[in-house]
């Protein structure tokens, strides 16, 4: 027998909350080990002693049998002198450092709390707060680390007797399941002066009855109310003021989901797994829910339950709900009690509220399948604040982010912090809550930023708070290359590429808005090798809410300065002729190169609408117009070397061509769509030959459209080249906080 040896592991990553203690233990029980495992401000660390065998046996299987919500980013071994030490303890957590811990996200209820659930004969039977260590709350709870119970918002509830001897028992899967709690000890559910099971059926009294009930959740408050009931739905899309964009669902189960939504296995993979996201699917001809879930839409937004409340209502109902952010238009997720009932008491009919409080507000995900994978088009619930790598080591760091779907980034060393969806940034309501968020991520993993990243529009609320940042140095981002940059970085890749970035605006080197870049460029640095032809915004950021504005910028270009307006485009007159002279001449019509207003343009010339209610409306449904078969495309040249101009005047003639002759839409925006990824293919080719490169990345805003990614992704491909999409971060402005770290972290290494 070979003398005994003793080994220390530091565990790093999402170790904490996730029963890792208890894993170790049994792992070490197996093995005929002594030693001892606790938490403290870096993650795990255990002292292992026994059989030198049994000890490399140890090492291998601990990353790999980790639990299911564990992460383990990287175990570092060292040698120890043996002290005969007998038995295997789990410790008292250790504080007292710098926070080094990594939290995990909150994780939809666990098949076993599910079956307890619904168990008349357990103790914790319709108890809507059932959890363990492979379940339930995490970051919405959590206010500082190491993750136990004192810092977390469960702290107030002392647990029964039972609870407690389950919460020390390492045999027991809620061993130091910092939520843990039952009927006797832990939170309830009330409405109005009733409790419990009485408030739960009152709840689905008030839905059932027509009625809107706002209810508090894991990271905020959802407004609920029947799907298959239409004034309800209208009622409460006319008290959120919400005029078109579709309402999420929350469908009861997988099986009812299907009966809505045509699902690939892709879409079922991700409406299950534990993050419980959003997922935007094709809508089932005859799909039991109201007209007003989904206007003018031929998706919707599903997803499943992912607390036992939700279960519990669910089951209740019998019935999808809808089940939408608890809020007024362009206003934050509410989740505090008082300012929910002072800001949706002329939205809700009750409220169904608990009292366990919300450390951190967070929106649910949103995800959309496509060919090449996951698409996240909203990333928070499920998936926030699990951290990103950066290819390059920064110094403590707070990137800002832009202005759309806003987000902010925390970095230090190679590990980034990006933060949930906040929303757009454009009111006082929602800055705060922006600040609120970069405070607690501060806290949370002990980043003192000695660098503030920004956007360079000057007039963004997200780069006001960066320039006030005092005591830092502050370095301005470019938008598009912040874009790139972010999808190299996420994928370990520093550059030199070719990228497309398409999306709505940003703000340019040469002070005009951009949005149809083709760049060259690595993370520390980019040129500007080609763009859209550039047209007039006619009134600005008007043009953004009135498409048709820019159906007239683009006629003007077509048919030199005289834009006869369409019969498709349903203007006044006179308001159409003023909007024409102002793109002529050049009134209050900076130039853009945005291949968003492109599409704004074309779907308004198809007469699918004038203006839109919310951002990127006609876009989106000109994509949903898109007939598969087609596979016939409009021209958009390639003109000059670089600067490559894309241009679309021919395009657009086409388009108006075909429509004035009838053509159905569906062919219309089959072919405009294959023009644009024909034509950024080919022009990603010729700039990639010119400068040696074999590297291409697609993204922004625009790159949400599925067809446009696929189509173009594939053509670049069939050319040679390697192409990068967005995958573990939105292609729109929810990656762009991300993007500016990276860059700023280059930027530092190159000068230092």
């Amino acid at each position: 027998m070979s003398p005994p040896g003793r080994v220390s592991a530091r565990v790093e990553g999402v170790v904490q909350g996730v029963g890792f203690r208890p894993y170790v233990h049994r792992l070490a029980g197996e093995l005929g080990l002594a030693g001892f495992v606790l938490n403290d401000e870096r993650g795990v660390l255990i002292e292992v002693e026994g059989e030198r065998a049994a000890l490399r046996r140890f090492e291998e299987r601990l990353p790999a049998e980790a639990p299911p919500l564990a992460r383990v980013e990287r175990v570092i071994t060292a040698a120890l002198e043996p002290t005969g030490e007998l038995g295997f303890a789990i410790r008292e957590s250790r504080r007292g450092g710098e926070p080094d811990a990594r939290v995990s996200a909150d994780a939809a209820t666990c098949e076993d709390c599910l079956r307890e659930l619904f168990d008349p004969a357990d103790r914790r039977h319709r108890y809507p707060f059932v959890n363990c260590t492979n379940c339930g709350p995490r970051f919405t709870i959590v206010s500082g680390v190491p993750y136990d119970r004192p810092l977390t918002t469960m702290a107030g509830f002392q647990m029964c007797a039972r609870c407690e001897a389950e919460y020390h028992d390492p045999s027991d899967r809620r061993f130091h399941a910092e939520p843990n709690a039952c009927p006797d000890c832990g939170p309830s559910v009330r409405l109005g002066g009733a409790a419990g099971e009485d408030a739960l059926g009152m709840a689905v009294n008030v839905m059932a009855n027509g009625g809107v009930l706002a209810v508090k959740g894991l990271g905020g408050y959802h407004l609920a109310c029947r799907a298959d009931l239409e004034p309800a739905v209208a009622a409460l899309r006319a008290r959120k003021r919400r005029e078109d964009r579709p309402f999420a669902l929350m469908a009861p189960s997988l099986e009812v989901a299907r009966t809505l939504v045509n699902l690939s296995p892709e879409d079922e993979q991700l409406l299950v797994g534990r993050e419980r996201p959003i997922v935007i699917a094709r809508r089932r001809e005859g799909a039991g829910v109201a007209d007003s879930v989904a206007p003018r839409s031929v998706d919707l937004g599903v997803m499943l339950p992912y607390t036992p409340l939700h279960h519990l209502l669910l089951a209740d109902a019998g019935t999808t709900l809808v089940m939408t952010s608890a809020n007024v238009s362009d206003e934050p997720i509410a989740y505090e009690d008082e300012d929910a009932r002072g800001r949706l008491d002329g939205i809700a009919d009750g409220f169904l509220v608990h009292d366990r409080p919300i450390e951190t507000r967070t929106d649910d995900s949103v995800v959309r399948s496509t060919a090449r994978g996951p698409m996240l088009v909203r990333r928070s619930r499920g998936y926030v604040p699990e951290s990103l790598v950066l290819p390059v080591s920064a110094a403590p760091l707070l990137a800002c982010g832009a202005e759309l779907k806003s987000t902010f980034c925390l970095a230090k060393g190679t590990s980034a912090w990006v933060g949930h969806h906040i929303g757009d940034l454009r009111n006082w309501e929602t800055l705060a809550s922006f600040a609120d968020g970069v405070r607690h991520f501060e806290r949370l993993f002990a980043v003192e930023p000695k660098l503030v990243v920004h956007d360079l529009h000057p007039d963004y609320l997200s780069t006001g708070y960066a320039l006030r940042r005092e005591g830092v140095a502050h370095v301005g981002v470019q938008h598009h290359h912040a874009h790139l940059a972010a999808c190299l970085a996420e994928h370990g890749e520093t550059g030199p590429a070719v990228g497309a970035i398409y999306d709505g605006t940003g703000y340019g080197t040469d002070g005009t808005a951009w949005g149809g870049e083709l760049l060259a460029a690595d993370l520390t640095g980019f040129e500007r090798a080609g763009m859209l032809l550039p047209v007039r915004l006619p009134g600005g950021d008007r043009a953004a809410a009135e498409p048709w504005r820019m159906a007239c910028a683009w006629l003007a270009l077509v048919r030199d300065g005289e834009p006869a307006r369409p019969g498709t485009v349903a203007v006044d007159e006179a308001r159409w002729r003023a909007v024409a002279e102002m793109s002529v001449k050049g009134t209050a019509s900076p130039l853009t190169t945005s291949v968003g207003r492109l599409f704004d343009a074309v779907a308004v010339l198809c007469g699918l609408r004038t203006t839109v209610t919310y951002e990127g409306q006609a876009a989106v449904e000109l994509e949903a117009a898109l007939d598969p078969d087609e596979d016939g495309a409009y021209e958009i040249a390639l003109e000059g070397t670089e600067p490559l101009v894309l241009d679309a005047r021919a395009c657009v003639a086409d388009v108006l061509a075909d429509v004035e002759r009838g053509a159905p839409v569906g062919v219309v925006s089959a072919r405009f769509h294959n023009a644009v990824a024909s034509a950024t293919a080919a022009a990603l080719e010729r700039v990639a030959g010119a400068r040696g490169l074999d590297l291409a990345v697609l993204s922004g805003g625009v790159f949400q459209n599925r067809a446009l990614l696929e189509r173009t992704a594939a053509l670049a491909e069939r050319a040679g080249l390697r192409v990068l999409t967005p995958e573990a971060l939105p292609p729109n402005d929810g990656g762009i906080s991300f993007g500016q770290a990276a860059v700023a972290a280059a930027q530092v290494a190159v000068a230092a």
